[in-house]
């Protein structure tokens, strides 16, 4: 028998956790993805709730325990560099914290036999059919597959190529930041600091590797658009706004130029009236992102490939019906998620007065 072929855009968090579930529901399984290897940036992640089912279900919850980074708390300080205050390890990490590249290291080591993975490349075209979808690639030849899903992100291809422009779908809640890792100067262990001034924020911390230290700089905007710019210019506008601060700003500010892993992105929701279009479907950021201000990222990545590939099995690869059971299963708990996502925005100096189904 012919087995259903899917491809999925993304090879992050919600690609690789969805290629082990169709691949272990017997689905013949591709991944494509834009960068030339697996990323090894981003901040730590957090998970909370029904995460800890999908992480059970993929095999990899004790292993995730054991790179918990064990945050303690994070000391609070004015624009110039002053302690004003001490938050408790709650107030940023949930029930279990981790290094981002560790969780996608785990993740594609448990696919990567099962599960043919296409590194840079990128979809430049979407063909619906009868009984398909022709894949255009930037380099590789089109291939036909049974159905396609975007896990590829808040910008995501897949999902500007299936639904259109979707203008209204992308809401920047009026943050952008960028971060990047440096010497451990300070010798933080397993605690940060958090310094606030008007508009910007500074978030810095050790955990993990004892040496290095893990920096944030967040600030106010107006669009997403520095998303899309070149380093030069992002780096720019983070020095501008960060231009008054004292204390252990302009040394980062410095250091910044010199991290090989520095990243910029903007703190955006994705809002979709429906999260389907044919054969072709989004999971994580690329269909209802909460902003990393909702400290669900990632939760909803692993709970949204669980519930797209339990959807499918209960179908019986009926992706009309799979895809609007999924739907309704899962977007009561995204409202939820974005609502807090906007809320925390206001923390930072983001524009939260937005309003999102």
């Amino acid at each position: 028998m012919t087995k259903t072929k899917v491809l999925i855009s993304g090879a992050s968090v919600a690609g690789p956790a969805l290629a082990f579930f169709l691949n272990r529901d017997g689905y013949e399984v591709s991944v494509v993805e834009r960068a030339p290897e697996l990323r090894d940036s981003g901040y730590a992640v957090d998970f909370h709730g029904e995460a800890f089912d999908a992480l059970e279900d993929l095999g990899v919850l004790a292993e995730m325990r054991g790179h918990d980074t064990k945050m303690r708390g994070t000391t609070l300080l004015d624009d110039k560099g002053v302690e004003t205050g001490r938050l408790p390890a709650e107030a940023f990490v949930g029930e279990l914290e981790v290094p981002k590249q560790e969780l996608t290291r785990i993740l594609h080591r448990i696919t990567t036999d099962d599960v043919t993975y296409v590194f840079d490349d990128s979809i430049s075209a979407l063909t619906q059919h009868g009984s398909g979808v022709t894949v255009e690639f930037e380099r590789g030849a089109a291939r036909e597959f049974d159905m396609v899903i975007g896990a590829d992100g808040v910008h995501s291809k897949v999902r500007q190529l299936a639904f259109g422009p979707c203008a209204g779908a992308l809401r920047h809640l009026g943050l952008s930041g960028a971060g990047f890792s440096t010497a451990n100067h300070l010798g933080l262990e397993r605690g940060g600091l958090l310094q606030q001034g008007p508009g910007a924020a500074l978030y810095l911390f050790g955990s993990g590797a004892p040496d290095r230290l893990t920096v944030s700089f967040s600030f106010a905007t107006a669009s997403p658009a520095l998303d899309r710019r070149g380093r030069d210019e992002q780096e720019n506008a983070v020095r501008a706004a960060f231009a008054g601060f004292g204390g252990q700003a302009p040394r980062l500010l410095e250091a910044m130029s010199e991290a090989d892993d520095f990243y910029f992105s903007s703190a955006c929701q994705v809002h979709l009236d429906r999260w389907s279009c044919g054969r072709i479907a989004p999971v994580g950021d690329a269909g209802y992102c909460a902003a990393p201000t909702s400290g669900m990222g990632t939760s909803q990545a692993l709970i949204g490939a669980r519930a797209l590939a339990g959807n499918l099995a209960s179908a019986a690869g009926d992706h009309t019906a799979a895809f609007a059971a999924y739907e309704e299963e899962l977007r009561p708990y995204v409202t939820g998620n974005q609502a807090a996502g906007r809320q925390a925005a206001t923390m930072f100096g983001g524009d939260a007065g937005l309003t999102g189904s």
